[in-house]
């Protein structure tokens, strides 16, 4: 027989037990919906986690200043300033695979407009880091190279220091004062919301790194260096060549730890990654249980179509029909019912996914990869439930199933 003969023998039988072959479907049926939304919502939460490192930057890296320690006590990286002007020149000029860097000096105080106040962190940096962050402004301009020179009065504000300050009130143009010292607001930068550690980004006052330097903390060193690698498979190398020349610029000795520490945004997004894909493949796992109960469903239904049918398999084998006929008709059953639950399943995973997402705002992304993993994988639960029941059929010995009652 030919595979379209064999197809309507197969649709045929299943159609005369329709109850049977629909409470079969169900366990893949309930499987595939399971494991297609648990990855979805999987994929949806990775994706809002690398977004969240994206918008930190482009290729970032941070440099900060060493950790010192006290009778034993250590107070942690950025305790102690270690890091200058000459560093961050040095990277940007020696190092192959950084793009640009930005000195930073980083500070709290408390930032005061008339009769309103608002406690925050001055984020001193280069003309560059815009870029290094890919942080544009909302309203007025960014400083200029001229205003770094200068070390200019002169402030851009984040959207949550403009609400606390100004509210509804235009801030460019005013006067601000901070430590007592006057500075005029140039711009407001666009909202950045939550960083993927949970601080709010938008709470922060920038300026010129020569004016904290010089009118704020009065010393020369550098709180950090913003750094962007030339692209992200540069990053472990931007990272390498600027540990080998700080090292060599700080004379620090082979077996003397770093007085400085490097970190690249990638690494976190890695690491979310990689828990991220965990957690999918955990929930998966749990959701996979159903369809492994579905498919032992399609192995006992087909069994008990073996024996019911024993006397039909007889007169077909009488009638010419060989082994590979047979066995091909009964794995055919069960790879349609198989397939018939895997495109349900398929469509429920995708409704209950999109369904859940909008009623409980948990993020999903079903992509195309993962339909087509669903409606493969169903297909070989057919095939690998459906194989032992189909050379079942295939090994009777046609008189004893034709005497069969």
């Amino acid at each position: 027989m030919d595979f379209a003969a064999t197809l309507q023998i197969a649709l045929r039988s299943l159609e005369r037990h329709r109850l049977r072959s629909v409470l079969t479907m169900l366990g893949i049926v309930i499987g595939i919906a399971a494991v297609l939304a648990s990855v979805s919502f999987g994929e949806g939460a990775n994706q809002v986690v690398q977004a969240q490192i994206a918008n930190m930057g482009s290729n970032l890296i941070f440099v900060f200043g060493g950790n010192q320690g006290h009778g034993g006590v250590r107070h942690g990286w950025g305790s102690v300033s270690t890091l200058t002007e000459g560093d961050a020149q040095a990277i940007l000029r020696q190092c192959s695979a950084v793009k640009m860097v930005s000195a930073g000096v980083e500070v709290g105080a408390q930032v005061v407009y008339g009769d309103e106040n608002w406690f925050t962190r001055v984020n001193a940096v280069d003309v560059d880091y815009p870029k290094i962050r890919s942080w544009p402004t909302a309203e007025g301009t960014f400083f200029s190279e001229e205003d770094v020179r200068r070390a200019a009065n002169v402030v851009l504000l984040g959207q949550t220091v403009k609400q606390m300050l100004f509210g509804g009130e235009d801030p460019i143009g005013k006067t601000i004062r901070i430590k007592n010292i006057p500075f005029r607001v140039i711009g407001v930068l666009a909202s950045k919301g939550q960083s993927a550690f949970g601080d709010d980004q938008d709470d922060r006052v920038e300026m010129p790194w020569t004016t904290a330097q010089k009118k704020l903390v009065g010393n020369t060193y550098l709180s950090f260096m913003a750094v962007s690698a030339v692209d992200r498979g540069a990053v472990s190398l931007a990272l390498r060549q600027i540990t080998e020349l700080l090292r060599e610029r700080h004379h620090l000795r082979p077996n003397e730890d770093d007085d400085f520490g490097v970190r690249a945004m990638t690494q976190a997004a890695d690491a979310a990654a990689a828990a991220g894909h965990v957690m999918t493949l955990l929930l998966a796992s749990v959701a996979s249980i159903s369809l492994l109960v579905g498919g032992i469903g399609i192995m006992n239904i087909m069994l008990v179509s073996v024996s019911e049918r024993t006397r039909e398999i007889g007169i077909r084998m009488a009638a010419g029909a060989t082994e590979a006929d047979i066995r091909g008709q009964f794995i055919i059953e069960a790879v349609v019912l198989s397939m018939a639950g895997g495109v349900l399943g398929i469509v429920l995973g995708v409704v209950l996914s999109a369904t859940t997402s909008q009623m409980l705002g948990w993020p999903s992304s079903v992509s195309m990869m993962a339909l087509v993993t669903a409606a493969a994988f169903s297909c070989a639960v057919g095939v690998f439930f459906g194989y032992y029941p189909a050379g079942k059929a295939a090994r009777l010995d046609p008189i004893q199933a034709l005497r069969y009652e």
